[in-house]
């Protein structure tokens, strides 16, 4: 990604903050710290590519820092529930139009299409320069890294959902984290896991399609094309 556009992301994210801070109340408030959690794995794979830094173990560093706060990018999709608060149907069953119901739709979903399709950006970047420094086979390696990360993010999307544990948990109190993530695994969470995995593969596999770039045909098959 090019600076410039790195610079955009900066400034908008910044400005987004502001304005969850001075408008997003109770019971909407959460946006403001889920919104700066999703950002953070977004900022971080900023610095790494595929001949920075050149330092292994630094690197290793910011991948497994960027692992641990990965989880709350797409941790955003299950916010959609809240929806549920704004009781945005009448009596009648129809949607209201109320600007209210309006204006905390309109964050919900502005926060969770920035964390999430940004996130996918970030998934990618981060497995493909893995894959470019350290296995040299490109796709093969980078899809089987992606499925792994995915599976890894979507048990940290159960564990803050529904365990309630936080990323900055695992820094200050990492033994007894560590008990309740291992006490946790059992069918209902396996399930849940697994739908979690196949909505954000399929959900990336969209954003990996539309902003792959296509090979350009070469002149003479493009002139074939015309003829044909």
């Amino acid at each position: 990604m090019r600076q410039s556009a790195q610079w955009q992301i900066r400034v908008f994210f910044g400005i987004w903050m502001l304005i969850l801070w001075q408008f997003a109340k109770a019971p909407f408030s959460f946006l403001l710290l889920n919104t700066f959690l999703g950002y953070l794995p977004i900022e971080i794979s900023f610095h790494v590519g595929a001949n920075r830094p050149r330092n292994h173990f630094l690197f290793w560093a910011i991948v497994v820092v960027w692992l641990l706060f990965y989880p709350n990018a797409p941790y955003l999709l299950t916010d959609l529930f809240h929806l549920s608060l704004l009781n945005a149907y009448t009596t009648d069953g129809l949607l209201a139009m109320s600007v209210h119901v309006w204006i905390y739709f309109t964050f919900i979903i502005v926060s969770t299409l920035f964390c999430v399709v940004l996130g996918f950006w970030s998934l990618r970047h981060v497995a493909q320069t893995i894959a470019q420094r350290y296995f040299k086979s490109g796709w093969a390696a980078q899809s089987v890294l992606v499925v792994l990360l995915t599976f890894l993010t979507s048990v940290g999307i159960y564990a803050g959902r529904f365990q309630r544990i936080h990323t900055i948990y695992l820094f200050i109190s990492p033994d007894l984290i560590l008990h309740r993530l291992l006490a946790m695994w059992t069918p209902k969470m396996l399930m849940f896991v697994g739908l979690m995995t196949l909505i954000q593969l399929i959900a990336y596999w969209l954003f990996n399609r539309v902003t792959t770039p296509q090979p350009q045909l070469n002149n003479r098959t493009q002139k074939e094309t015309k003829v044909g």
